[in-house]
C-alpha cells in the first residue's frame, strides 16, 4: 500500500474523529486520546494497544512506548493494519466507516496486538510476545499464538473464544468468525495446525484440528469439525464436515455470504 493512500487514510480517521466530537460530546475524550491526539495510525495503535494490555497507568506508557518504536522501525505494521481496517469496513455491516471499526472492533485490536507479538518474537523478544498473547485472551476473549503466521487483510468477526495455534497459517483476504479454533489434534509436536489459503471464510464456531490444507476460496460452515483437507473453492459443513458444493464467490471471505445452497 503507498504511503500516500496510507496518509490518505489516515486524514479520513481523524476527519471522522472530528466529526464525531460534534455528534458526541460525550466521548470526546476518547476522540481524542485513541485519534486526534496522534500523528499516525502506528502510534494511535501503540497507544490503545498499550492501555488495553496494561495493568494500570504505570505500565500501559512504557508498553505504548515499546509498541511504537516497533510500529516506527517497521513501517508494514502499519500497513497490514490499514488492510485489516479496510477488510472490516467493506464486510461488515455493523461497522460502517473507518473510526467505528477502529474504536470498537476488538478482533481488529486483537489482530494489531497479534502483528506486535509475531514481529517480537522474531526479534527473540519471547516473553513480552507472550505476555501480549496472555493479556488478549484475558481482556479480548482471543487467543492468538504470536508464532502463527498470518496474512493482511483479515477480518476477526465479533472475535470472542478465536483460538489460532502455534504452527497455524492464515493466508490474505481470510474472514474468521467467533468461536473458531484453528488447533492440533493432541500432544503432537512440530508443525500441528492448519494451513488456511487466501479468501476462506470460516464460518462461528467451527473447529479446524491438525495439519490440514484448508483450500483458497474455501468456505467453512458454521459449528464444523473439520479434521482433514478442503480443496480450494469447496464449501464443507458438519461435524465431521463433508463437502456440499462450491461457492458463489471466487473469494467467500469477502462476499460473506454464509448460505450453503450452492451448486
Amino acid at each position: 500500500m503507498p504511503s500516500d493512500t496510507t496518509d490518505a487514510l489516515w486524514n479520513q480517521l481523524q476527519a471522522q474523529a472530528e466529526r464525531g466530537q460534534h455528534q458526541e460530546p460525550a466521548l470526546r475524550d476518547l476522540f481524542q486520546r485513541a485519534v486526534l491526539n496522534h500523528s499516525d495510525l502506528g502510534g494511535a495503535l501503540a497507544d490503545r494497544i498499550g492501555r488495553t494490555l496494561a495493568d494500570g497507568d504505570e505500565q500501559a506508557g512504557p508498553l505504548a512506548d515499546r509498541f511504537a518504536t516497533l510500529h516506527r522501525n517497521n513501517p508494514q505494521l502499519q500497513v497490514h493494519a490499514w488492510q485489516d481496517l479496510e477488510a472490516i469496513v467493506t464486510r461488515d455491516p455493523a461497522f460502517d466507516d473507518l473510526l467505528a471499526a477502529f474504536l470498537f472492533s476488538k478482533g481488529f485490536l486483537a489482530l494489531q496486538a497479534y502483528r506486535l507479538g509475531h514481529q517480537l518474537l522474531q526479534q527473540n523478544e519471547r516473553l513480552l510476545a507472550m505476555f501480549i498473547q496472555s493479556r488478549c485472551n484475558q481482556r479480548l476473549s482471543i487467543d492468538i499464538n504470536p508464532a502463527s503466521r498470518i496474512g493482511s487483510g483479515i477480518m476477526l468477526d465479533h472475535g470472542t473464544g478465536i483460538v489460532i495455534g502455534e504452527t497455524a497459517e492464515v493466508g490474505d483476504d481470510v474472514s474468521i468468525l467467533q468461536g473458531v479454533t484453528l488447533g492440533g489434534t493432541g500432544k503432537e509436536s512440530g508443525d500441528r495446525h492448519p494451513k488456511v489459503r487466501s479468501g476462506v471464510m470460516i464460518g462461528a464456531g467451527a473447529k479446524i484440528l491438525g495439519n490440514i490444507d484448508i483450500g483458497e476460496g474455501a468456505k467453512v460452515g458454521a459449528g464444523s469439525i473439520v479434521l482433514h483437507a478442503v480443496a480450494p473453492h469447496t464449501t464443507v459443513v458438519g461435524n465431521p464436515a463433508r463437502q456440499v458444493g462450491k461457492p458463489r464467490h471466487p473469494r467467500p471471505a469477502l462476499d460473506m455470504d454464509q448460505s450453503f445452497d450452492e451448486g
